[in-house]
């Protein structure tokens, strides 16, 4: 019997867990499927480290977080979408807070705040630096409440349904079984991640690669923003492992082979004593990857056997402060680079690590398919624009989660029935998982085709692009396309069959990795995280405007661009290491917090 339910939520992490909490508060009645290719406390937002932004200090306010988002996004943010954000962030920290999230504390009992990158107050939440770690952990252990929420773990979904112009549930696979099964449903909410396995380089996991982006695109929803690709400018050389934003919020200092703190040279500020919340190693991360590119050119990095790195300097807090701050850290340069931070210096470089772009939706999480949502680092509201600042991708899990779960729960209320010819469409698509993959004799390699896609897209769409990089890139990745049909499958088994997910991965990441560079050919200008050699300005008569990408199978895909919406701060320069120009001159509606929480 085809499984059914009211509404099923791919992807079991933060967004995924946070919506169906939302869902189950919504309507009781509604039965809810959390379907995750992997367990979901294995998901990826166990993986963050540093915070998460949300007003709480009596310096601070709503209009600061909005004014420092919306200029950290070179102004490519929807305004509206940010207002929201900082007001309904706060709220969803606090109710982590009594769901049981370790929050770390001030010695008076209060919570504890530290700087974060672009952030020009002390507002990031943290629980040391495991804070998506406890995230998760709470939201799961609070999903477990709700009797009308069931999981499908280690299901792999390969295909919307889509009948009379609405979704009506996917087609999965059961990974432990190989059984093929439709489960249908009224909504659909995507919230399976970013995608950064389409680059060689990234503080991603191996499930990120941009699975539910690639079902939307599929299914006709557009992409929104896809140029836009953030590199962290702290992973570890070989393994992109992630030092986290926290490490330089502490007060730790990024120098150059000669010693040199060489980020006040690019309009960062000068040193300060600590602490530095506007300046230097705590400016954005799209400027920051950009400075050591510039070092790189200028011959001031450290060549190693995994590239040119720089090094982040932690040994002047002392043993006592990198152990109750940023444990962590400490742990993991040990265990991967047998080196204690205490006393060596970390080798460190840019490693791709967030999509600002994702499945193109509305405020509450809707697409433009009635009937489908998405929330998380796969969708794109968009709050963060051209470049997200560091500890917003956390509250956003929460805010657009929540109000994804209500918004579908509304929908999947007005009773809409699936259709028979959904269950016809799951056919098809299990005869393509048994026939075309189980049953391929191919010549191409998964690995060789999966490996040339990812050197192409460092080439082509790395930190700094070019139209002729871009037009190369979108011809190699053409060619590739054309020659992934031709995929040899040689483990025909049911049982955790990694090769046929891995195919299928491929074929996702491969939509994705075009998307990606065919939205930054047509994007000639300069703007956060996409730099183009041959537009070096920033250019808001043609492109202050989100660009929208749908696929089309007989040929390229079609950019189309839709303006962004504006209520209050007009475009500005970007400006670090001094008062920027607008700075809290507006006020957002709504207190941060209730009063006399304590908090």
């Amino acid at each position: 019997m085809t499984p059914s339910h009211d509404v099923v939520l791919v992807g079991g992490g933060g967004a995924g867990l946070r919506a169906a909490i939302a869902i189950a508060e919504t309507n009781s009645k509604l039965s809810v499927a959390v379907v995750s290719k992997v367990y979901p406390m294995r998901s990826h937002t166990v993986s963050a480290e540093g915070g998460a932004a949300g007003v709480i200090s009596p310096d601070d306010s709503l209009d600061e977080h909005a004014y420092d988002t919306i200029s950290g996004g070179d102004w490519l943010c929807d305004q509206d979408a940010v207002e929201a954000f900082v007001k309904e962030a706060p709220q969803e920290l606090l109710r982590l807070e009594h769901w049981g999230c370790p929050w770390s504390r001030e010695t008076d009992g209060r919570i504890a705040v530290r700087p974060f990158g672009g952030m020009k107050k002390m507002r990031t939440w943290f629980a040391a630096d495991k804070t998506g770690f406890h995230m998760l952990h709470t939201l799961f252990q609070t999903s477990l409440k709700y009797a009308s929420v069931a999981r499908y773990d280690e299901w792999f979904v390969t295909r919307l349904l889509v009948d009379e112009g609405r979704v009506q549930g996917v087609v999965a696979i059961d990974l432990k079984s190989g059984r093929i099964d439709a489960i249908t449903a009224r909504a659909v909410i995507l919230c399976t991640g970013g995608c950064g396995r389409v680059f060689p380089f990234t503080t991603n996991a191996a499930i990120k690669n941009g699975d539910g982006m690639a079902l939307a695109y599929r299914a006709g929803v557009p992409l929104k923003d896809m140029e836009f690709v953030q590199y962290h400018p702290t992973g570890l050389p070989f393994t992109g492992i992630l030092i986290t934003e926290a490490a330089r919020s502490e007060g730790g200092y990024l120098v150059n082979k000669d010693g040199y703190r060489y980020l006040q040279d690019y309009a960062l500020g000068k040193p300060q004593p600590q602490p530095v919340f506007r300046t230097m190693e705590l400016g954005p991360r799209d400027r920051l990857s950009q400075a050591f590119m510039k070092e790189l050119e200028k011959g001031r990095t450290i060549d190693t056997p995994y590239g040119p790195v720089v090094h982040l300097d932690l040994r002047h807090l002392g043993q006592k402060k990198i152990s109750a701050k940023i444990p962590f850290v400490r742990e993991l340069c040990l265990k991967y680079q047998n080196l204690d931070p205490v006393k060596d210096l970390i080798p460190v470089r840019p490693v791709v690590h967030y999509m600002m772009g994702g499945v193109h939706t509305d405020i509450n999480g809707a697409t433009l398919l009635p009937g489908l949502y998405a929330a998380g680092e796969v969708a794109c509201v968009s709050i963060n624009g051209a470049n997200r600042l560091g500890s917003n991708s956390l509250p956003e899990l929460l805010v657009f989660g929540t109000r994804a779960g209500r918004t579908a729960a509304e929908y999947a209320s007005l009773g809409l029935e699936v259709t028979s010819r959904v269950l016809a469409q799951s056919d098809d698509e299990r005869r393509r998982l048994e026939g075309e993959l189980l049953n391929h004799k191919g010549r191409e390699r998964i690995a060789d085709l999966r490996d040339e896609m990812q050197k192409t897209m460092e080439e082509s769409a790395g930190i700094y692009r070019s139209g002729a990089s871009l037009a190369r890139g979108v011809e190699r990745l053409r060619g590739i396309q054309e020659r992934s049909s031709d995929i040899a499958i040689e483990d025909q088994s049911k049982t955790f069959n990694t090769e046929r997910t891995a195919a299928l991965e491929l074929s996702f990441m491969l939509d994705v990795a075009e998307a990606i560079v065919t939205s930054a050919l047509h994007r000639e200008e300069s703007r956060g995280a996409h730099q183009r050699t041959d537009f070096p300005k920033r250019d808001d008569q043609r492109f202050l405007s989100h660009s929208l990408i749908y696929r089309n199978l007989d040929g390229p895909s079609r950019v189309e661009y839709l303006p962004v919406t504006m209520t209050r701060w007009p475009p500005a320069e970007r400006v670090y290491g001094e008062a920027a120009p607008n700075e809290g001159q507006h006020h957002v509606a709504g207190s941060a917090l209730p009063s006399g929480t304590g908090v």
